[in-house]
């Protein structure tokens, strides 16, 4: 499944992780047990479980709940996911070390390798922007952020999720109308940090960025639109970024 910002998990999710940020544990754990009794299919499982995880104080019960993280990954079958894997069999493999299982934890460690290479996205990619472009023409770093114009970006973003570049788009600064292209690579790309890991383990918002080129080969019109009310919160979440907060 695709990831959305706006299903309940996530946004349990999301909740929890500012009360991370606000050192406060106990209200974090909350919302994402919370999250995890919510949970109606495997990938919200998979998520909510991953946050209940990392706040585990004994060993056994942070093996149960990775082990568990690990289970509703492997039924996600989705790019979305993929690449969690290593991290989830070393923190596996970890957990087994400390409790003095060592055939465990090498044969976990083992499985972490074991996806060395076969985590490539390989697209259709996606860029939202409100720009007025044609086929041919190319995307380039070096233009001022959509969140704080004063910072000019050193890299290029784009998605494999069309919802998410029609996200972009609008939120995207200027009067056209809202566009989202269809684009491809010229160089090296990689997971956008300012998502992966920061916010959600690994990437499942497949999202990038790359300080080469991408150009436009075509593009969709038919995407998920938020309603003004969504857009709105977006924007006042966006508002409350701070310029030290993006990775550039």
């Amino acid at each position: 499944m695709d990831f959305n910002p706006n299903n309940n998990v996530v946004k349990l999710c999301l909740q929890g992780m500012a009360f991370e940020g606000k050192n406060e544990p106990e209200e974090a754990i909350r919302l994402f047990l919370q999250a995890w009794n919510e949970s109606t299919n495997d990938f919200e499982k998979y998520l909510a479980a991953y946050y209940v995880a990392r706040h585990q104080k004994n060993v056994s019960d942070k093996l149960q709940w990775a082990e568990t993280t690990l289970q509703f990954a492997l039924k996600v079958n989705s790019l979305a996911v993929n690449g969690v894997f290593p991290s989830l069999y070393i923190n596996i493999a970890k957990c087994y070390e400390d409790l003095g299982d060592l055939a465990s934890a090498k044969k976990n460690y083992e499985l972490a390798a074991s996806f060395k290479g076969k985590l490539a996205d390989n697209g259709p990619f996606y860029h939202g922007t409100r720009a007025d472009l044609q086929v041919g023409d190319l995307l380039t770093a070096g233009f001022g952020s959509n969140y704080h114009h004063e910072v000019i970006m050193n890299h290029i973003y784009f998605t494999a999720l069309v919802n998410g570049a029609g996200l972009a788009a609008a939120l995207a600064k200027g009067d056209g109308r809202e566009r989202v292209y269809i684009v491809e690579p010229t160089g090296s790309f990689e997971n956008d940090p300012n998502v992966t890991d920061k916010k959600f383990p690994e990437n499942p918002t497949r999202s990038y960025r790359t300080d080469a080129p991408l150009q436009i080969i075509g593009e969709v019109t038919d995407w998920v639109r938020q309603t003004p009310e969504q857009i709105q919160q977006w924007r006042d979440k966006l508002a409350n970024t701070k310029k030290a907060d993006i990775i550039n």
